[in-house]
């Protein structure tokens, strides 16, 4: 029997690991299994988790999640071969992944047989001006999808959905566009009824030169860092930013880890786990447009955090 793929793209920071939460904490009888960038993003209570091993994390509900690394067809080969088969195959893209390339692999004639794509989501962040659909990527990324979902509705404000749906209908996106509250899409809309259906290869268009666009600079420190002086240097470092994850340890609440989030221009904290040993107090990713900032530029701005001895 054939495993569907659904595949969730979107770009930096648009929601699309909430929505992988989302299912795989409501799979409702499903074996979902979630090919990831990061498991570091997905939200697994510990209470679920039945076992780890060779990169899979195995969740008490039937479902697996497991880390995108090298080929992304022989990581499906992997899943298919698993016992049992999964149900589902969620595949979360990258933000500065072109979804089309992605599309044009799932369409080899072995993996098209074994585990066909079912449906392609895009998932949007309404916070983001109509203006942002300007961006080459971005349109991409709508082009392929069968449905979009409009993101952070309770941080836009009142009329920032029907300005998003009115941008996407312009560009004449044959896609079904839907609200997606705190990740939460109609499963109905995800998940074939019936599996023996396989879907029509797609067209995806001629293949673009890959160019790279985004690059990704970290930066750690083996002591605390002020929480004050973070919160400075980022906003120093908004402008520039297109996405930054991380732990740290404060000097404020020393002995505490604290995961650091920030997209569209927002920053969030929330409480991790106790430093582990023999490992940076803070590491912290940033992904910015080539070009935009040298890492000289960062670990300056960054160094200032740490308070001096």
């Amino acid at each position: 029997m054939p495993v569907p793929i659904l595949l969730v793209t979107g770009f930096l920071g648009a929601g699309k690991t909430t929505v992988v939460n989302h299912l795989l904490a409501h799979a409702e009888g499903r074996r979902i299994a979630a090919v990831v960038n990061d498991f570091g993003a997905i939200n697994i209570d510990a209470e679920l988790i039945a076992g780890a091993s060779d990169g899979v994390v195995s969740l008490a509900n039937g479902c697996i999640c497991c880390s995108l690394e090298g080929d992304l067809l022989r990581t499906l080969s992997t899943l298919l071969r698993r016992d049992p088969k999964p149900d589902h195959i969620v595949i979360e893209t990258s933000g500065v992944a072109d979804p089309a390339d992605i599309v044009r692999n799932l369409m080899d004639p072995v993996i098209l047989r074994e585990a066909p794509l079912e449906t392609v989501l895009c998932v949007m962040d309404a916070t983001a001006p109509p203006a942002a659909l300007d961006d080459a990527l971005q349109r991409s990324q709508l082009r392929v999808a069968d449905i979009v979902a409009l993101s952070k509705l309770d941080l836009a404000d009142e009329g920032a959905g029907v300005r998003m749906r009115a941008a996407i209908r312009a560009l004449r996106v044959p896609a079904v566009v839907v609200d997606a509250q705190h990740g939460e899409i109609p499963a109905a809309l995800l998940f074939p009824a019936d599996v023996d259906r396989a879907p029509a290869p797609r067209e995806v268009g001629p293949r673009r030169p890959a160019e790279e666009r985004f690059e990704t600079l970290s930066w750690t420190s083996d002591k605390p860092v002020s929480l004050p002086r973070l919160q400075q240097a980022i906003n120093s470092l908004a402008p520039k930013l297109a996405r930054a994850k991380g732990l740290f340890e404060s000097i404020e609440r020393p002995g505490r880890m604290i995961v650091f989030q920030f997209a569209a221009g927002r920053a969030t904290l929330a409480p991790g786990d106790t430093p582990a040993p023999g490992v940076a107090r803070t590491r912290i990713v940033f992904i910015a447009e080539l070009g935009l900032l040298s890492k000289a530029e960062l670990d300056g701005i960054m160094e200032a955090c740490v308070a001096a001895e």
